[in-house]
């Protein structure tokens, strides 16, 4: 029979039962407290008594005690079966799911985990389920999300160009100013607020569907609305319609709402109203329209979404008075949470 393998000297019992004291792995704290019997003078059956394993566990314990001291007794995690795709392909699924399906090539208008799973088949020759592929996917950093609208027709220079050009635009507006002027950027946009509802996300159980009333009529109203997300502040009106005199009317409750002194940028879409020859612009507002069709660039369409998931949407208003009510109560409680405004509307391109 050989002899028995001796332990390292550098540790003692009473260390050994501090380290298994403090320890948080059960398996380690056992490994220690047999292998500190050994320590005390014990044989090696009463050790593997203690750690309730046999003396040829208790030979493999003691030898990775002595390579790598208390470490050595921590279990490694299962290594698991090894995956299915290779680094270099899973590199290539990343490539397609960034750059999404080609309707005429792929016949999908968006890519599903059954075509991902047939694309996986057809180019590595690997069998995958859908879960398999989705977990793979998820772990390649995708999630699945709501597109965010882009109208087709956008010219995504004109966009960039706007960016870029902003600070040229308020040098120029600043020029005709008395010097020292503060200037405050605010963003202006209106929203129709009806009967014809909309129908929020909400919380349901999964694989149901919840239902929510849905109101046929169609009284509406217009919740006209303008934030300066630097200051967090806002100005608001509800309007039964939108035209210059509706627009002259809330430029008048922007310039009431601008700090005493300053100067606003108000920047907006290009609708007709807003620069209607009609239209009454304060001495304290100087308008800068925005580049057309890019609604992305007015963080105002962030606040109609914020108001409707959490005090507009999914409502049933028995009137127009109460949509005008609902409406204000609505702007009211934004205006009363300025950091809720500079959080839904600063830009880092218009704030830097």
């Amino acid at each position: 029979m050989s002899a028995a393998i001796p332990l390292r000297d550098d540790f003692t019992a009473s260390e050994l039962r501090q380290v298994a004291k403090a320890s948080r792995d059960a398996g380690q704290s056992r490994r220690l407290l047999a292998l500190a019997e050994i320590y005390d003078g014990g044989s090696r059956t009463d050790a593997a008594r203690i750690g309730v394993v046999g003396l040829q566990t208790m030979r493999d314990w003691v030898l990775a005690f002595n390579a790598h001291g208390p470490d050595g007794l921590i279990d490694d995690k299962a290594p698991g079966q090894a995956p299915k795709l290779s680094p270099e392909q899973r590199r290539a699924l990343a490539a397609i799911v960034e750059r999404g399906p080609d309707p005429d090539r792929d016949g999908v208008v968006r890519w599903r985990l059954k075509d991902l799973a047939a694309w996986i088949q057809a180019s590595f020759g690997v069998s995958l389920d859908e879960s398999s592929v989705g977990r793979v996917v998820k772990a390649l950093g995708f999630r699945k999300l709501s597109a965010r609208p882009r109208h087709y027709a956008q010219d995504p220079a004109a966009l960039t160009a706007f960016k870029k050009n902003l600070p040229a635009e308020l040098s120029a507006v600043r020029a005709r100013l008395p010097p020292g002027t503060p200037i405050e950027l605010w963003w202006q946009d209106e929203a129709r607020v009806g009967q014809k509802n909309t129908l929020p996300r909400r919380w349901a159980r999964r694989g149901t569907r919840p239902a929510a009333p849905k109101d046929q009529r169609t009284e509406y109203a217009y919740l006209f609305g303008a934030i300066c997300p630097e200051k967090g502040k806002g100005a608001g009106l509800v309007l039964p319609r939108c035209n210059a005199s509706a627009m002259t009317a809330h430029l008048e409750e922007i310039s009431l709402a601008v700090d005493l002194g300053a100067h606003a940028v108000l920047m907006l879409d290009g609708a007709g109203w807003h620069s209607a020859e009609d239209l009454v612009v304060p001495d304290n507002i100087t308008l800068l329209p925005l580049p057309a069709r890019a609604p992305e660039l007015n963080p105002v369409e962030n606040v109609w979404q914020f108001l409707r998931d959490n005090w507009l949407g999914d409502r049933i208003f028995t009137s127009y008075d109460d949509i005008v009510d609902r409406c204000c109560n609505a702007w009211n409680g934004l205006t009363e949470q300025p950091w809720k405004i500079m959080s839904l509307g600063l830009r880092d391109w218009a704030h830097r």
